[in-house]
């Protein structure tokens, strides 16, 4: 194996140990990258990721690693259960922390359109009109642009005696006169028409651009609409990630980038000496099925709705086995199943 380099500064301290200890094991079985993978039956690329602390070595690969190093796997699958832990706690740690910056995010875009208008008591008719913090009236119902309502100054009321100018008390009103300055009037009429116009439009595009498009839904080809699963929102992915919800449906978790510091166990079952879960991942939206210390024709299923998909141990010395990924909403909608060669069935609560 090359040397060793450093273990990442933020990998828990009870990972970091037993990480080391997996290395103290490979060197001191003079293990070279192409042995190792052989005498495991996992692959050289799962190891380099393993004893590089960017994946937490599954308990099937710790046993194969303690029988081929000549190693009591009784103390080595201890460590192994304690950074199981650890590493679900960071899992949580970080899923708490992309909550929390989606909902910045959130907030951060909402914040765009401006704070909303100040209302305020007329001095006439106790009436309420919106009045913005700088004091100008606000017409209702007109728009400018940005989503900020246009100001126009307060117009003066003409006395009813001057409209109404030559009527008896009962007699029909006299046609009013055009006031002076009325084509100023309409041109302020048609500058206030023209702004309301450009502001509607900037708002539609604002509602296009955070709903990406089709209001939150997305249409399939029978017209019907349906919310992207948790996790696939409109916002970039991490590096490294290559789908989200519906697009990581029967694709493999690690080499989609789901996996890693991605993923947490969020059920668990024992089924035989076989170790049974469900794995979910909130970047990506999706769950899926692994079985450790399981042997070849064992076979698990992870179910979601309608959808599922299955994995199974087809080699001698395999003891891990993973199904594809479906989408989901939440980590509660998937489930996983256990059909064990020598006859035992079972499935996560």
């Amino acid at each position: 194996m090359p040397r060793w380099k450093a273990l990442p500064d933020e990998l828990d301290p009870q990972v970091k140990e037993f990480t080391t200890q997996l290395r103290r094991l490979v060197d001191r079985g003079g293990l070279s990258a192409a042995a190792l993978s052989d005498r495991t039956g996992y692959s050289r690329t799962s190891w380099e990721r393993y004893l590089g602390g960017r994946l937490l070595a599954p308990k099937g690969a710790v046993v194969a690693l303690a029988e081929a190093t000549g190693t009591d796997p009784v103390h080595l699958t201890t460590m192994w259960e304690l950074a199981e832990r650890a590493w679900s706690r960071s899992e949580q740690r970080h899923d708490m922390t992309m909550e929390a910056i989606r909902i910045s995010q959130a907030r951060a875009a909402l914040g765009e359109f401006g704070e909303p208008p100040v209302v305020s008591r007329t001095a006439a008719g106790g009436g309420r009109t919106p009045r913005r913090p700088g004091g100008a009236v606000a017409t209702p119902g007109v728009t400018g642009p940005a989503g900020v309502s246009p100001t126009v100054p307060a117009q003066p009321t003409a006395p009813d005696a001057d409209r109404r100018a030559g009527a008896g008390p009962r007699g029909p009103a006299a046609p009013e006169a055009p006031a002076a300055g009325a084509g100023g009037g309409g041109r302020r009429r048609l500058t206030m028409f023209l702004a309301g116009a450009a502001g509607a439009a900037v708002i539609v595009a604002g509602v296009f651009l955070l709903t990406g498009g089709d209001g939150g839904g997305k249409k399939h080809p029978g017209g019907a609409a349906s919310s992207a699963p948790a996790g696939a929102a409109a916002t970039a992915l991490p590096a490294g990630v290559k789908c989200a919800g519906a697009g990581c449906t029967g694709k493999d978790a690690e080499a989609m980038g789901c996996s890693g510091d991605l993923v947490s166990t969020t059920r668990s079952a024992a089924v035989g000496a076989v170790t049974l879960e469900v794995r979910y991942s909130s970047t990506c939206g999706a769950a899926w099925g692994r079985i450790t210390g399981a042997a070849r024709g064992d076979s698990v299923r992870v179910t979601a709705g309608t959808t599922s998909r299955t994995g199974n141990i087809t080699a001698d010395g395999d003891t891990i086995a993973y199904t594809p990924m479906v989408a989901v909403r939440d980590a509660a909608q998937a489930k996983a199943c256990a059909t064990l060669a020598s006859g035992p069935t079972g499935c996560t609560p």
